[in-house]
């Protein structure tokens, strides 16, 4: 349940922890005066993580557009890694 934020015509401001479909208070509970006004405040977003940066707005977006025209991603040829030989282990 959330906690709604009233203020009355002379200013005074309280909460009320009430259901959402719940009507909102006629009267202030300070002063008996009414009409109320609910009180809206802005939401506070946070992008956190590695994600957000890179994937919308990094390097990685020229990729993106390049792999879009139908431009086949360059190959490089890589030697192969020579085989490990294992020591055998004298006891």
């Amino acid at each position: 349940m959330p906690i709604y934020e009233y203020r009355c015509p002379n200013g005074h401001l309280f909460e009320l922890f009430q259901r959402m479909g719940e009507a909102a208070p006629d009267v202030c509970e300070v002063c008996g005066e009414g009409p109320l006004e609910r009180v809206l405040y802005p939401v506070a977003v946070h992008f956190k993580g590695s994600g957000f940066y890179s994937t919308d707005y990094g390097r990685g977006s020229r990729k993106r557009d390049e792999s879009k025209d139908g431009a086949e991603p360059k190959k490089t040829d890589k030697p192969e890694k020579p085989e490990k030989k294992e020591k055998a282990a004298e006891a």
